[in-house]
């Protein structure tokens, strides 16, 4: 099996209607998922980049979040819309989308 250049991990934890911390996937995760399965598709990346679904990052209050390995980057507060800019900027240009990084604050 081939080693892809990055793994992207994007939390799915699915929380009970009204939790106080909320989740991922009630704030539109699977949704995200899926953009960027299909731009992975488009841009030709599927060999280079793997999109991997994982229980809770612990970074609730920072929205939908992701974490890319190697590069040890998270984006956090990330919408569909969102996908693209990250596609492009990061995977393919290899440029951060600073407005989207946690920082260490996020982690506290």
């Amino acid at each position: 099996m081939a080693k892809r250049d990055r793994y992207v991990f994007i939390c799915m934890n699915d929380r009970p209607p009204g939790h106080p911390r909320g989740s991922c996937y009630e704030r539109g995760a699977a949704q995200l998922a899926e953009r960027f399965a299909m731009l992975l598709m488009e841009k030709d990346l599927l060999g280079k980049v793997r999109i991997i679904s994982t229980s809770c990052l612990d970074t609730c209050e920072s929205g939908v979040t992701l974490a890319v390995y190697p590069d040890d980057v998270w984006y956090g507060r990330i919408s569909v819309e969102d996908a693209e800019e990250i596609v492009e900027r990061h995977f393919v240009g290899g440029e951060l989308v600073e407005r989207l990084t946690l920082g260490p604050a996020d982690f506290e």
